[in-house]
């Protein structure tokens, strides 16, 4: 089972939310969807859970189209939006019989159904509330529980930690990694620690469209696994750095860029060396290990 997500375009009058985006999640590998605030992130996942029409493209899961077969493909996914949305005034055990009901479940498949994505949930000591008195990471198991609770192959959650405290975001991580293993899960975020954590595969997105897409060590690789940071006082030209490793720019201005290398000491003798040729002002080189923020960081401030 796959999700897969083909050339996705959605135009807000002189907007473009997405353009031409596209990526495929596969089964058994948690997918991190990363991106800025405002990057496309919610707008795609609500376009492949069927909320959202786009202005071109499409969403397949296992190859049958969302747009085309909207309710077949209800069925085959679980969505947990960014805003989790809940009935407050209904008891657990309670709000999941009627979600159940909504996909067509009854009698005592539902009830055996439910009661086992309470106890998978950890919401068997709090099964006698209502989730208006429930804490946030209690009413996010709930929101879990919901969107698990038609046996879905593909699981979609938009910022599922948002407002949890550490104890609540070890948990929340535990839940989701474990019912990822026979699942197609994808995991929308801005939080670079949540990916770190329980995702194989990248794909960033930034102003609407796809900037990286790959496992998350072949990103770590890519280039070198040392970061150098240079800033002068002029403008640099890419060309300068490019044998040295992967060079991008931190900014406007073009003072600064990051160069992702392997062997940081040789790369530094050589950047002071063109800095002496070419007649430039250092200000700093700062060396730092490659991670996924610093990824994130390079990839999204171009």
């Amino acid at each position: 089972m796959s999700l897969e997500v083909s050339n996705l375009t959605k135009i807000y009058g002189p907007q473009k939310a997405l353009d031409n985006v596209s990526f495929i999640a596969e089964k058994g590998q948690v997918l991190g969807f990363l991106g800025p605030n405002g990057a496309g992130k919610s707008t795609t996942m609500k376009i492949a859970t069927g909320f959202l029409i786009p202005d071109f493209g499409d969403v397949r899961v296992n190859g049958i189209s969302v747009l085309k077969h909207p309710k077949q493909v209800s069925r085959l996914i679980g969505y947990l939006p960014e805003h989790n949305p809940l009935y407050l005034d209904m008891y657990i055990k309670e709000f999941l019989f009627f979600i159940g009901g909504l996909y067509g479940m009854s009698g005592q498949s539902l009830k055996n159904r439910a009661a086992e994505l309470i106890d998978l949930c950890g919401l068997e000591l709090e099964a006698h509330k209502r989730i208006g008195q429930l804490s946030k990471g209690y009413r996010q198991r709930v929101g879990l529980a919901k969107a698990l609770i038609h046996d879905p192959e593909v699981i979609v959650l938009d910022e599922p930690t948002t407002g949890l405290d550490p104890n609540q975001l070890v948990e929340i991580r535990k839940l989701i990694k474990n019912i990822s293993e026979n699942k197609t899960m994808i995991l929308s975020t801005h939080i670079m620690q949540e990916v770190e954590a329980i995702c194989e595969k990248v794909v960033i997105i930034n102003r609407g469209k796809i900037v990286a897409s790959d496992l998350l060590k072949n990103l770590k690789s890519e280039g070198g696994n040392t970061l150098l940071i240079l800033e002068i006082e002029e403008e640099i030209n890419l060309e300068w750095f490019q044998n040295l490793g992967k060079v991008r720019y931190l900014g406007p201005p073009k003072t600064a860029v990051s160069i992702a290398v392997q062997d940081a000491a040789l790369a530094r003798k050589e950047i002071l060396a063109t800095i002496q040729e070419k007649n430039l002002s250092l200000v700093s080189i700062q060396q730092q290990e490659r991670t996924l923020e610093s990824i994130f960081q390079q990839i999204t401030q171009v």
